[in-house]
């Protein structure tokens, strides 16, 4: 599994970017958002995501410039319907923090308002990711503050190790929503081992 990709830019514009990593050339498919931040510095890191096509057994890499905007558009494309080249359209026409904002908003209209997203496509995303993006509530706690909404990292650190151990989706997500209910604050190693007791 790439991570990320690190070394000198040879080339970018607002769909792709080059990145020459100790002589051997990546070409990483980027959004918008992620093209505005990398700057015109000669050393570049992206932080990865690969699709890989089992129909052709191709490989895809995406980059993105930091790990909110990978994590949304990982969510994105968990969602029935939405493929990369979607998610990517999305994170180029709205901010990682307008998207949280319309899930959390339940705002159809403003996902509809992309290129190739239906009102099914747009209701399914809401539904689907609704929860994964929680409100801004005291402190910063685990969470990222954007745009007055905290992305619960604590969550999908957990979700990820739980289905790394083999649990379902939905259950894995139903115990985690249910402790995070009760205490926002548990670390991950805690929310881990306590899940484990309800699985």
């Amino acid at each position: 599994m790439i991570t990320h990709i690190e070394g000198r830019l040879l080339e970018k514009n607002p769909t792709y970017a080059i990145i020459d990593c100790n002589g051997v050339g990546y070409y990483l498919n980027i959004t918008i958002n992620t093209y505005s931040k990398i700057g015109s510095s000669e050393k570049c890191k992206l932080l990865a995501h690969v699709i890989v096509s089992q129909m052709d057994h191709s490989q895809t890499l995406y980059g993105f410039f930091d790990d909110q905007e990978r994590s949304i558009f990982r969510h994105l494309i968990s969602v029935s319907g939405v493929g990369a080249s979607t998610a990517r359209t999305m994170l180029s026409s709205l901010t990682p923090q307008e998207v949280q904002q319309a899930i959390a908003t339940s705002n159809v209209s403003v996902f509809k308002s992309i290129k190739g997203i239906g009102e099914k496509t747009a209701q399914r995303i809401i539904i689907d990711l609704n929860g994964k993006l929680t409100p801004l509530s005291g402190g910063e706690g685990q969470g990222l503050r954007q745009g007055g909404l905290m992305y619960n990292k604590t969550r999908e650190e957990a979700l990820m190790a739980l289905l790394t151990l083999g649990f379902a989706k939905n259950a894995a997500e139903k115990a985690i929503d249910r402790l995070l209910q009760l205490n926002p604050d548990f670390s991950v190693e805690h929310l881990i081992k306590e899940a484990l007791k309800n699985l």
